[in-house]
């Protein structure tokens, strides 16, 4: 039986207050975050990071003084061995963060180590883009010089599980909300500039197909509409904003049910600026109710999807997609187009 290691990309979060600062020098000097030579990124990043430090603490204070991220995915990854296990796979799952620890280089070192006959790099991110699963597939490429035939998971926008665990939570905080009929769905989704769209990833288009696959799964809740958090910097964003979009149900006199769809797991991005600075915002406006859907997270129809992922990979070389999801032309950042993720 082939010995398998499964790579888990995701992004990382800093594990206290004190780590908050290197963590978003690590983001902003990526160089698919910032595009921008070493020479002019790295100051900029340093710049960014101590500007930002005092309001990111502050926000993670609100969690604890830490992500959560890292014991999320820690749980995915403990499941999914269960599961490949239980499919008959033998298999060990390993976390590769791209901007806190464990930090590819580390894990590389720690899959070089296990040895394994076949290597499957399955990201954390179900859409594509160049600013995510790109840049985590170059840093292990970068690290990685052990043994093992290697494949990458490219994508999963509209794999089956995944649209399940998000119809089934959206559906549960409906109800439980007393099946509000005066309610518009919002798939809020990590914005990306303008721009990087604009240049061929795929990003937005893959957002737009899970949010379409989800939403014909809730006829009970017909008015919805994709939008995007998260925004940074001087550069146009993908709109509608998430803010603007909660404005504009309430100008409509509706409330709001956020579905944040580009996450699998629960951080920053959920716990507070979903959690916090937008319900604030819809209770100033009077927006309600104010409704919010977790994350797959754990959910064991997801997990199962993930392991899925990984039996089809294991019959196949090179970068292709999970799922029925296929690029339109015209995306010419697409990973299968370009033979790389």
């Amino acid at each position: 039986m082939s010995r398998v290691a499964v790579v888990l990309f995701n992004l990382g979060g800093p594990d206290s207050l004190a780590a908050v600062r290197p963590f978003l020098f690590n983001l902003f000097r990526d160089p698919a975050i910032i595009t921008l030579p070493a020479i002019a990124r790295y100051p900029l990043a340093a710049l960014i990071s101590t500007t930002r430090n005092k309001t990111a603490q502050a926000n993670y204070a609100i969690m604890g003084g830490r992500s959560p991220l890292l014991p999320e995915t820690q749980a995915q990854a403990a499941a999914l061995d269960t599961e490949l296990k239980r499919q008959g796979v033998d298999a060990r799952s390993f976390i590769a963060m791209n901007y806190w620890k464990p930090f590819t280089r580390d894990t590389a070192r720690a899959v070089a180590a296990y040895a394994p006959d076949e290597i499957v790099l399955l990201p954390l991110y179900p859409q594509y883009s160049t600013t995510t699963t790109a840049s985590s597939a170059k840093a292990w490429a970068r690290a990685y010089r052990g043994p093992g035939r290697s494949r990458t998971v490219c994508c999963y926008p509209t794999a089956t599980g995944l649209i399940d665990a998000h119809v089934a939570e959206i559906r549960k905080v409906w109800e439980a909300g007393g099946r509000p009929a005066d309610l518009r769905l919002l798939f809020s989704a990590h914005g990306l500039p303008q721009q990087v769209v604009d240049a061929g990833d795929p990003y937005a288009a893959q957002i737009a197909a899970t949010a379409a696959a989800i939403a014909e799964r809730l006829p009970e809740i017909a008015d919805w509409q994709v939008c995007f958090q998260s925004r940074v910097g001087r550069l146009k964003w993908l709109e509608p904003s998430t803010e603007t979009a909660i404005r504009q149900a309430g100008a409509d006199g509706k409330g709001v049910l956020i579905a944040p769809i580009a996450f699998v797991s629960e951080h920053v991005e959920t716990l507070v600026e979903l959690d916090h600075e937008y319900a604030e915002l819809a209770q100033e406006l009077e927006v309600t109710p104010y409704l919010r859907a977790r994350t797959p997270g754990v959910d064991a129809g997801f997990i199962a999807e993930l392991a899925r992922a990984v039996e089809g990979a294991l019959g196949r070389q090179g970068v292709a997609p999970h799922g029925p999801w296929r690029c339109p032309a015209g995306h010419g950042k697409c990973a299968c187009r370009e033979g790389t993720a």
